[in-house]
């Protein structure tokens, strides 16, 4: 039996709309505030607002699928999102624009956690990798997409908000004709914080800590970085483009050295990559090669030090842990950006790059401690 089921490709479908929405997003947002003479450390906290809401959003997702749903839980999400978008259009407010922010987090939080536990959920243990590589070429896939019509389209935000907002709304369609199971038939269903304190799992957790402090930094700060570097909005997304295809280009063959070679020696070559082109982009080094390497290794760092974490943890246990994984990112995501705008704004711009040095450096130390004794993972990355 085919892994893509009717379910599973509709709910695919609606996730290339949202991420589509959620880059254009992720990448005007800064230049909005730039453009309207806020301070980067207004910026970074207006990025730091969003990922609180994310991790809002994961605490209460589980409860929220179990109360609801799957099917319904993603139309209230993709709701949520979409009037949290709509609604930035009535002020360019500092304070009014931290709160949309954070109200599109839990919309954001809730799409992913329902997305991923529905494809855990359909999936078992021979096709379950397939499905999570098909989840993560459709994110970046549509990061992409988003990233290039900003060079097509005006990037005005009354000329951008209508379109988006009607992207999201359209996302809600495909899973009007599909519906995934609810979880009110499991026998049990495991608790989160456990799946925090497990101890296989400790190096996977924080792997995923520093893949959301990498990635949240590089999506909250690296288009105010290009535009103080003097590019024009349309390159700042040819730029962003590029460091996100990277991690489709990355996204394959470093799942097949996961599987074949052990995850651990995996994480290490990445991060130690990421520490590499890192310290490139601070040497002035060719710009293309460097970013397209950072984006390679840092980019399929989540879905490796994920797949870690998983490997012994119990099919009812596998929506707790994604929960725990998720929220560990966001945590990341949400440390990351508000501690490097004010390095950045006290410094240099450059200080982005040190501190994604740094936080690598950090978690490599972590990895080189443990022996490399850790069996090769069930399913793939």
């Amino acid at each position: 039996m085919s892994a893509y089921s009717r379910p599973v490709l509709l709910l695919l479908c609606g996730l290339l709309l949202l991420t589509v929405s959620i880059a254009v997003l992720n990448t005007l947002v800064p230049l909005w505030l730039n453009h309207a003479q806020l301070s980067t450390w207004q910026v970074g906290m207006i990025g730091s607002a969003y990922f609180t809401g994310n991790l809002a959003g994961t605490l209460v997702a589980g409860k929220l699928i179990k109360r609801i749903g799957f099917t319904r839980s993603y139309h209230l999400a993709c709701l949520v999102f979409a009037v949290a978008t709509a609604g930035m259009a009535l002020s360019l407010d500092f304070w009014s624009w931290m709160g949309w922010r954070f109200f599109a987090g839990v919309g954001c939080s809730w799409i992913w956690v329902i997305v991923e536990s529905a494809l855990l959920r359909s999936g078992n243990l021979s096709n379950r990798g397939q499905l999570l590589a098909a989840y993560m070429m459709v994110y970046y896939l549509g990061t992409v997409l988003g990233q290039l019509l900003l060079s097509m389209l005006p990037t005005q935000l009354l000329s951008v908000l209508p379109w988006v907002t009607a992207l999201v709304i359209t996302a809600m369609l495909p899973m009007l004709f599909a519906r995934v199971n609810r979880t009110e038939d499991e026998p049990q269903q495991a608790a989160v914080w456990p799946m925090l304190k497990r101890r296989s799992a400790r190096l996977g957790i924080n792997g995923c800590i520093i893949s959301g402090i990498v990635l949240g930094s590089l999506y909250g700060l690296m288009p105010l970085y290009l535009s103080h570097q003097g590019f024009s909005d349309a390159n700042v997304g040819y730029w962003m483009a590029l460091l996100v295809s990277s991690g489709i280009v990355g996204q394959w063959p470093v799942g097949r050295m996961a599987d074949r070679y052990g995850r651990l020696l995996v994480l290490r070559i990445q991060v130690f990559v990421v520490i590499l082109a890192s310290v490139a982009m601070l040497g002035n080094y060719a710009m293309a090669p460097s970013l397209f390497i950072l984006g390679c290794a840092g980019f399929t760092l989540y879905p490796v030090a994920m797949s870690w974490a998983c490997e012994k943890a119990m099919p009812h246990e596998l929506v707790a842990m994604n929960q725990a994984l998720l929220m560990s990112y966001t945590i990341g995501s949400l440390v990351g950006p508000s501690m490097t705008a004010m390095l950045m704004q006290n410094y240099s711009d450059r200080l982005l790059f040190v501190m994604i040095a740094a936080v690598a450096l950090v978690y490599l130390m972590m990895l080189l401690k443990r022996p490399d004794r850790h069996h090769t993972p069930l399913a793939a990355a």
